[in-house]
């Protein structure tokens, strides 16, 4: 489903990652991420997908909403995991939407 988000301006999280085959924990560790950044303030929205790589963008107010959402306690440890067991590879770029448009939303 594609995610209706605000008028912009708001920011978007772009998470890609590689996986590594040990992945025991992964899916938890995903689900209770998205139900806890729904409990944040500043928090639109996410969008996922996961063929070989994945892409996680999540949609934010502003840059103090995510800064926040880093320094929760479960979104570190994720952190922490996806760098010592779940992750090959992963980059976060942080972008301002500023224009949005689409059909059929």
């Amino acid at each position: 489903m594609i995610l209706n988000t605000p008028q912009p301006p708001y920011y978007a999280v772009i998470f890609v990652s590689i996986q590594t085959s040990d992945i025991e924990g992964y899916a938890e560790m995903s689900k209770k991420l998205s139900e806890s950044a729904k409990k944040h303030e500043g928090f639109y929205g996410e969008e996922s997908v996961r063929d070989g790589m994945g892409i996680s963008i999540s949609y934010w107010k502003d840059l103090e909403s995510i800064k926040k959402w880093k320094e929760d306690l479960d979104h570190r440890f994720a952190i922490k995991m996806g760098k010592e067991k779940w992750y090959k590879s992963y980059k976060v770029r942080i972008a301002k939407v500023e224009r949005d448009y689409g059909f059929n939303l």
